[in-house]
């Protein structure tokens, strides 16, 4: 990580672009651009670059790209075509360090001939479960390579959640019952950070880092509540004596927060307002609506049960229409988390994880595609961004 966040600073000369050309070639529906790979050295570089490319939905891989990736790992590699041109000087010594430096490129090149923001550098925290009782914390980049299991106390851990690009929060279930802990990525550290009477789980931070939203049981049945980090107060936000709260996410302004609740007797989401504790019922189709991830673009992504199984769903916070748009085939989807992006998702399903599209085929959307292939429940994605 030290190695790519010097390279990222200062790796990349872009050079002035003449004229956008058409776009190459048409994929499902929608256009993609063509790029042929040719890197010498490291293959993992080439294939990591290809992976997280193809990841992205704006590229398709060819052997007469329009734009063309060249050079060799551990000198310059250049991306150049349609009038624009990506310099990156190589600095990796092993196969981890060079798959770094391919997702950097690959960011870089879906901003800048893509026109959409890049996902390759974000991490995915998510639960390696074993068995009943004992799970794992984990993290991953969205192309499934250089996984990092972060825990290992044969414990229970729950529901990650990303404050910052370093900082992980998450519910153990320790000696002590349920407690909040962080995890920080950048130093390896783990330490307790909140301990209640019974129930807490859920710790979402605003956009500024500032607040938690969290699920505590401290008066009775679990009710949403809002901690302030630096000055250690707490707000209790839900009063439903006969319902359960749970999933807290917050809004990109940091004033709103989602949650699940069963006060309608099916687990809906529900919005409310921080300041001043009204809320609003968001869901209504479906037997039952939980795990939202509210979206920098404003809109709410959650997993709604149908007839035939649970589906991804999306409901758009920016007007008042929240009629649902749902995305792919149902299944066993769980824990949606948006990627920076505003089009993918990870999530979980069949004790696998995947990258999922949310444009629809006929708009260029692509097929779910799966993190990596190891055995196991791998579940509770959560995508830094």
């Amino acid at each position: 990580m030290r190695v790519a966040a010097a390279v990222l600073a200062a790796c990349f000369a872009a050079v002035s672009a003449t004229a956008e050309t058409v776009v190459d070639v048409k994929g499902t529906g929608a256009e993609k651009i063509r790029v042929s790979v040719d890197v010498k050295g490291d293959g993992a570089f080439a294939n990591s670059l290809k992976r997280n490319l193809d990841l992205a939905g704006c590229f398709v891989i060819a052997r007469d790209g329009a734009v063309k990736v060249t050079g060799s790992v551990g000198s310059t590699i250049v991306a150049e075509g349609r009038g624009k041109a990506l310099s990156l000087p190589s600095t990796a010594r092993d196969s981890k360090e060079a798959r770094m430096e391919a997702r950097m490129l690959a960011d870089k090149m879906t901003e800048t001939f893509g026109r959409q923001k890049g996902f390759a550098c974000d991490r995915i925290a998510f639960v390696s479960k074993r068995g009943r009782d004992a799970s794992e914390l984990c993290t991953c980049y969205p192309d499934g390579y250089d996984i990092l299991q972060l825990t290992s106390d044969g414990k229970s851990t729950v529901g990650p959640r990303w404050r910052g690009r370093d900082s992980i929060f998450f519910t153990g279930i320790r000696n002590a019952g349920p407690q909040v802990f962080e995890y920080n990525a950048a130093t390896g550290r783990l330490s307790l950070k909140w301990s209640f009477k019974g129930l807490a789980t859920g710790a979402a931070f605003s956009p500024d880092g500032r607040k938690a939203a969290i699920i505590l049981s401290i008066h009775g049945n679990p009710e949403l509540y809002v901690i302030d980090v630096e000055a250690g107060s707490w707000s209790r936000l839900t009063t439903t004596p006969f319902a359960s709260e749970g999933q807290p996410c917050w809004s990109p302004d940091g004033r709103r927060i989602a949650y699940v609740s069963d006060e309608s007797r099916k687990p809906q989401i529900y919005v409310i307002d921080v300041a001043t504790k009204k809320k609003s019922l968001v869901t209504k189709a479906g037997s039952q609506n939980v795990d939202p991830d509210w979206g920098l673009d404003n809109r709410i992504v959650y997993v709604s049960r149908r007839s035939g199984g649970n589906q991804v769903a999306i409901v758009d916070m920016n007007g008042s229409d929240r009629t649902p748009t749902l995305v792919g085939e149902p299944g066993s989807w769980e824990h949606p988390s948006w990627s920076r992006d505003g089009r993918h998702v990870v999530a979980g399903r069949d004790k696998a994880l995947f990258v999922v599209d949310t444009l629809p085929p006929e708009k260029g959307g692509d097929e779910p595609k799966r993190l990596f292939r190891n055995e196991g429940n791998w579940i509770t994605p959560s995508w830094c961004r």
